[in-house]
């Protein structure tokens, strides 16, 4: 018997900062099948150029550290995801290719 593999769920949340610093993500749950293109929206708003972290959260475990930027122009790449820090728009958007049915997790930019 031929089975599918199942969709792959990608669940996110907004995680905001504070002394006026703050960020905004893609929210809500995403509902993605296995191979399809991610695109996770990240923008900030701060007084001066923060340095801007993505974190995963998988099932049953506690969040771990997935990208990090402290500058702007940084670029990083970790499990197929990456994002790039682009002062001039604001923005880390967190970026895979081809996800898959273990990227089902909870992702947070921090």
């Amino acid at each position: 018997m031929n089975s599918s593999p199942g969709p792959v769920i990608v669940l996110f949340l907004m995680f905001g900062g504070s002394s006026g610093d703050s960020v905004t993500q893609t929210e809500g749950q995403i509902i993605l099948s296995e191979a399809a293109s991610l695109t996770v929206n990240c923008s900030y708003e701060s007084t001066r150029y923060p340095a801007l972290f993505w974190y995963v959260q998988y099932p049953g475990e506690g969040p771990q550290l997935l990208l990090k930027a402290v500058k702007a122009n940084d670029e990083g790449s970790n499990k197929g995801f990456e994002a790039k820090y682009l002062k001039e728009t604001t923005s880390f958007h967190l970026k895979k290719a081809s996800v898959q049915v273990s990227d089902s997790a909870v992702y947070y930019c921090a």
